[in-house]
């Protein structure tokens, strides 16, 4: 059976809108898939600065791969699909989400380099963003979070990207559980070709 890893940066865990959408798409393919949760809420993640910067510099020099502090970084790479929910912040998705992937960012582990340039080295073959915006952001060129992570995907070495967003729930445009129902609707076709 494949192994998903689902990260969890649902930061308003029981109103998210995101999680919500989460839980459609990961009900629907759980019994196909072995899943584990990383929620990014309950982790002791760090910011790259001062002193656990420059352990992570000395480690890296050492080529020392196997310290605790890169634990996310192999279990990143070593699943199969990745699934990542969050909500549309700021233009992007939360700071947690990004400092994760700092953590992650590791030569030799998640991506390498060479005389031809950066290749990544994940295993993944597909990577799938839930989100929910309040507002229109569908192909907007305002819109940094899946585009970012679709970027990053190119990074690992993750072939396939797909991003579903539940759009423009807090403009009063459309009702809120007609969006959502269409989001699910989107994120259940998603899950048949997982």
């Amino acid at each position: 059976m494949e192994k998903v890893l689902y990260i969890n940066c649902c930061i308003r865990e029981n109103e998210s809108r995101s999680k919500e959408l989460a839980d459609c798409f990961l009900d629907a393919i759980k019994d196909r898939y072995e899943i584990t949760e990383l929620n990014l809420m309950q982790e002791n993640l760090s910011y790259m600065m001062g002193d656990f910067f420059e352990e992570r510099q000395v480690l890296l020099e050492k080529d020392d791969k196997t310290h605790p502090r890169f634990d996310y970084a192999h279990a990143f790479a070593s699943y199969d699909k990745i699934v990542v929910a969050a909500p549309f912040w700021d233009l992007s998705f939360p700071a947690l989400l990004k400092v994760y992937i700092e953590n992650i960012c590791v030569d030799g582990i998640t991506f390498g380099c060479d005389e031809t340039g950066m290749f990544g080295l994940c295993k993944a073959t597909k990577m799938v963003f839930l989100t929910s915006r309040g507002g229109f952001f569908n192909d907007s060129p305002m819109e940094m979070g899946s585009l970012y992570l679709k970027t990053m995907c190119q990074f690992f070495g993750i072939d396939a990207y797909v991003c579903v967003a539940a759009d423009g729930l807090d403009t009063g445009a459309r009702p809120v559980v007609d969006i959502m129902n269409d989001a699910k609707k989107e994120a259940l076709a998603v899950a048949k070709d997982f």
